[in-house]
């Protein structure tokens, strides 16, 4: 394989850019599965139609300026002449504690929000009670994220967020709104699929910075490091 350009780093040797263009043809290559992947993505025929038009809670400014609890329909989740929802099933189980996790992925998704909702409506819904939610986003600096809770409903146990025995599993839903009504158009399945040997069955990587700038390392992911809430 030969040069991709004629750009040389400071230092480098022959060895390092013969094998920083192997690299690059690979990188190139990835680079052209993962747009032909979102292509076989947006092809995808619907989904089965909603099950239900879930209830959920969430905190709304009234005129004095007092955070209230109001109910929204998840119909309503759709806003601005927008007929896409993404929706990230964040593992809070009430009386439990946030999902380290999830909050790591959601530091990081909030810092997108704003950018996402001029092409689609985004929400976030754990089953904690919503005041509960409600504190902890205060607390991570969530101002852009759209948080209810789906206490009461079963949209966790419908959509892949939840077991048969209640415990709260990651999800990462797209639901699509048309003439016919409201469809589920994807859903981040990996999870619960057969893992390949020496991968882990992570399923939202693609939509998650952290992991992809540590893929950029040498440290890399490291063999048992996962993200937490808080650090020394």
């Amino acid at each position: 394989m030969g040069r991709f350009h004629d750009r040389s780093y400071p230092g480098e040797e022959g060895a390092y850019r013969e094998a920083r263009d192997a690299l690059l043809g690979a990188e190139i290559e990835l680079r052209r599965r993962i747009e032909d992947v979102a292509a076989m993505r947006r092809a995808l025929p619907l989904g089965g139609a909603l099950k239900d038009d879930y209830v959920f809670t969430e905190g709304g400014d009234d005129l004095a300026g007092t955070v209230t609890d109001k109910k929204t329909r998840l119909s309503q989740l759709f806003e601005g002449g927008m007929d896409e929802l993404v929706v990230y099933s964040f593992m809070y189980a009430p009386g439990g504690q946030a999902c380290a996790g999830c909050t790591a992925f959601l530091d990081s998704l909030n810092g997108s929000a704003l950018h996402i909702a001029q092409r689609v409506n985004l929400a976030v819904v754990a089953k904690a009670p919503i005041a509960t939610i409600r504190e902890w986003a205060r607390g991570r600096g969530w101002r852009d994220l759209r948080m209810l809770s789906s206490g009461g409903s079963t949209y966790n146990a419908d959509y892949f967020a939840e077991t048969p025995d209640g415990d709260q599993i990651p999800a990462l839903n797209v639901f699509r709104r048309s003439a016919g009504g409201i469809f589920h158009a994807w859903g981040a399945e990996m999870l619960y699929a057969p893992v390949d040997d020496g991968q882990h069955n992570r399923h939202i990587d693609i939509m998650w910075p952290l992991w992809n700038v540590l893929d950029l390392t040498a440290a890399g992911r490291g063999e048992d490091w996962f993200p937490a809430t808080v650090y020394e």
